[in-house]
């Protein structure tokens, strides 16, 4: 398992030598409302997706389990935007 583990950082580092550090934009205001922005704003911004209603529930439970793990309650007023 470490030699796989090996080759796959070895393989990354040989193909991906050109990419830059730039983030999507999207995927930056992805990360920013999961951990910063209320659920309802979260909704709003996810809806653009049009994901299914059970993959929404699940990323807010992950969610709200993080807020909860990093000792921080769902709704506390430092949080919510």
């Amino acid at each position: 398992m470490r030699l796989s583990v090996c080759l796959l950082m070895v393989s990354l580092a040989l193909c991906s030598y050109q990419a830059n550090a730039l983030v999507c934009p999207a995927l930056a205001s992805e990360i920013t409302a999961f951990f910063f922005l209320s659920d309802n704003v979260e909704k709003l911004i996810v809806a653009k997706f049009n994901p299914p209603p059970e993959a929404l529930a699940a990323k807010l439970e992950v969610k709200h389990c993080l807020l909860v793990w990093w000792g921080k309650a769902a709704f506390s007023p430092e949080w919510v935007l």
